[in-house]
């Protein structure tokens, strides 16, 4: 039988996993450090926010881990759940997004969450014991990787990591976590992908509170393992004035995507949450061209004739 949800040890992991994602990419960048923002929130909760800007290796860093909570959910939480309106919530979670400096190395997203839903207190959850109604709790996250010139090694790499993260506990979590990120990344207004994808998943209660935490570290302990390889294999690549153009260009499609369909950008704005923590995703520049297309055989066509598309990766 599992146990019941320990909301404390999920905020002990979480704070851990920040602290190790900053370690790592600290150990690739050679010109700046994070510089954290400790910030507390109105209503309920607060977080840590960590940044890094202006680096050799990376333009632009953010690791954020927050612990919000409140009395009252917002419509984007209460749209496709209308039993969980007025009940008290807690929602914890880490989120990452990595633009680099050099062309060459795909910009990176990352989170891991946890959210909790219970009667009118949901303080006695923290340490284990049950409270006057059965809660309702989830976890959700996922890792997806984001090219301007693709390598399929590094594809590869990405995906073949996803997949043995998830593999151990569940045959076909894999398929169907690798399918819901294609989904979820896509911008629909443009009807492309936001990128080769990788893993996501939400609302996974599936298998008890143990194994679901376990799964949700197995995720978040696999960016690391995922990503940092192919920063090291490519943020020395020569490159020039072009390949930063295109950078610059595709990033825009990130913003698309961040500003118009993500579902946690809209629960946090919508929640009342720090509004500087919830945009530093966004990338530090961009541009964007009226209907730009890339020149036929070019590299830069290759995003999209290649990379851009469904593929299963771990197979190849």
């Amino acid at each position: 039988m599992s146990s019941p949800p320990d909301v404390t040890a999920v905020k002990t992991y979480l704070l851990g996993l920040q602290d190790s994602i900053c370690t790592a990419l600290e150990a690739e960048e050679t010109g700046a450090r994070f510089q954290q923002d400790a910030w507390e929130r109105p209503e309920g909760g607060g977080g840590r926010t960590r940044v890094l800007s202006g680096g050799d290796v990376f333009e632009k860093a953010g690791v954020a881990f927050s612990h919000v909570r409140g009395t009252k959910l917002p419509p984007s939480a209460t749209a496709h759940r209308p039993e969980l309106a007025g009940r008290a919530w807690q929602a914890l979670g880490v989120s990452l997004v990595i633009h680099p400096r050099n062309p060459y190395v795909p910009t990176a997203h990352a989170n891991v969450r946890f959210f909790i839903a219970g009667a009118a207190d949901l303080s006695p959850l923290a340490h284990g014991h049950s409270a006057s109604a059965p809660p309702t709790w989830w976890f959700g996250g996922g890792f997806d990787l984001t090219p301007y010139y693709g390598f399929e090694e590094d594809a590869v790499h990405w995906h073949r990591t996803a997949r043995a993260a998830v593999s151990p506990f569940g045959a076909t979590l894999h398929a169907r976590m690798k399918k819901t990120c294609d989904d979820y990344f896509f911008l629909k207004h443009r009807g492309e992908p936001r990128g080769i994808g990788g893993l996501f998943y939400d609302d996974f209660n599936e298998p008890g509170f143990d194994q679901s935490f376990a799964l949700t570290r197995s995720v978040g302990d696999a960016f690391i393992p995922a990503y940092q390889p192919i920063v090291a294999r490519r943020k020395a690549t020569p490159h020039g004035d072009r390949e930063r153009q295109f950078q610059l260009y595709r990033r825009g499609r990130y913003v698309e995507f961040n500003l118009v369909w993500d579902r946690g950008t809209l629960f946090g704005l919508q929640s009342g949450g720090r509004t500087e923590s919830i945009l530093m995703s966004l990338p530090p520049l961009v541009r964007w061209d009226y209907d730009w297309k890339p020149e036929s055989g070019s590299p830069e066509a290759k995003l999209y004739d290649v990379f851009l598309k469904p593929r299963d990766w771990a197979a190849v």
